[in-house]
């Protein structure tokens, strides 16, 4: 177990972003308060997730989700059974790296596990034509956003308590 946070404590890292080669990582504390149910990134190994391919596909730069090849549905996120048919005949396609706002605020209290620290920031609902879908927005302030304006993919890794690499997805601005 470790100490309880302080938030009067400058020297406290805990999810502090870095960039390494490029890519941002969020770090994440060596050891955990809470059970590791609750750490907020999932799981990603094909041991641990039947959707580690949405995990493979980002790390390799590439936002994907699930089709349905029965009925052609598209999910976000990524499913292992079509909620429309019930088929399991699921297909991963690409997704676009660029949207736009449909809605976004800044979370300035009451943010998940693992996010506290965070606060505040800008969380949005991202439009990316056949799919909308949440997102932490990076290098965004509530007030320089309006609905509407174009964001593009960004992929951040994961570091924290567990074996093995993990990466998620965020949206920022984009510059024009």
């Amino acid at each position: 177990m470790t100490d309880h946070y302080d938030p009067t404590d400058s020297t406290d890292t805990r999810n502090h972003i870095r960039t390494d080669g490029g890519r941002d990582v969020v770090e994440l504390p060596d050891q955990v308060e809470l059970p590791r149910l609750l750490d907020f990134y999932e799981l990603q190994t094909e041991e641990t997730t039947e959707i580690a391919e949405f995990y493979d596909n980002l790390r390799e730069g590439q936002l994907t989700t699930t089709e349905c090849q029965d009925c052609g549905e598209l999910h976000f996120p990524p499913r292992i059974v079509c909620p429309e048919c019930q088929s399991d005949d699921l297909a991963y396609v690409d997704l676009p790296h660029e949207g736009e706002l449909f809605a976004f605020s800044t979370v300035r209290a009451g943010a998940p596990m693992g996010m506290e620290d965070d606060v505040p920031f800008v969380i949005g609902i991202v439009d990316l034509g056949e799919i909308t879908l949440s997102a932490h927005l990076d290098d965004a302030e509530y007030d320089d956003l309006s609905i509407g304006d174009p964001v593009e993919l960004k992929i951040v890794e994961i570091d924290g308590p567990v074996d093995h690499e993990r990466v998620f997805y965020r949206f920022e601005p984009k510059e024009t």
